[in-house]
């Protein structure tokens, strides 16, 4: 099944209609993806204790814009899926995401061989592809628009049929990063989520899941054009 075909049946499948909040799409230069190697897991990593209260900030409520996103109750999520500084278990370049399908986890690969692990849930598309490809472009608060055939099986979603507006109920949460390979749209999507008790479990639907909160952290990390594993 091709990488198009495989998505068009995912939660977080949206054409996209713009590179930034500004909804064009004229500076798009795709740029070929490069081929991905042999992949191997990365390894276990090596966890930087978290200092008392910093997880009480990083997951507290919080306002962006018009919305204000309701705290994580971060006691209740298993530790592993709290976002931490670890030893960088990928090999890949700083500067590179990753994304372990197995471990539900995804790496921002910094300098010096640490990396920030986030916890992720996934949904059929999160585990439909694997490979090397690159963020082509991000938006805050974006529009989610349901494909055909989920419409199909969902009738109530109709309404959506043309996008549904951003907002804390819309499945692509605060932040979306949008997945190319060789210049071409995969529909995968990293994003956040209203579901924060899907993350670290596999949902009915969707592509990559973060907290709303860590999500928004790795997207002013991000530049467009990063590159992205998925193994």
């Amino acid at each position: 099944m091709s990488v198009v075909g495989a998505s068009a049946l995912a939660a977080c499948a949206q054409v996209p209609k713009g590179t930034g909040d500004d909804g064009s799409l004229t500076a798009l230069t795709p740029k070929p993806a490069p081929e991905a190697p042999a992949l191997q897991p990365p390894l276990a990593s090596v966890v930087e204790p978290v200092p008392a209260g910093e997880n009480a900030l990083r997951y507290a409520a919080v306002t962006d814009g018009d919305y204000r996103l309701p705290g994580i109750p971060y006691s209740t999520v298993d530790p592993k899926y709290l976002r931490q500084i670890v030893d960088d278990p990928t090999g890949e370049p700083p500067g590179t995401l990753v994304v372990n399908t197995k471990e539900k986890h995804l790496y921002w690969v910094l300098k010096d061989g640490k990396a920030i692990r986030y916890g992720v849930g996934l949904g059929r598309q999160g585990y439909s592809w694997k490979g090397r490809a690159v963020v082509q472009w991000k938006r805050k608060w974006p529009t989610w628009t349901p494909p055909a055939a989920m419409i199909r099986r969902k009738p109530e979603l109709e309404k959506w049929r043309k996008g549904m507006p951003p907002g804390l109920q819309n499945p692509l949460g605060s932040r979306a990063l949008y997945i190319y390979k060789d210049g071409v749209d995969t529909l995968y999507r990293i994003h956040g989520s209203p579901e924060w008790k899907s993350i670290g479990k596999s949902a009915s639907a969707g592509c990559v899941r973060m907290f709303n909160q860590d999500v928004m952290d790795l997207y002013d990390r991000v530049p467009s054009k990063t590159p992205l594993l998925v193994i």
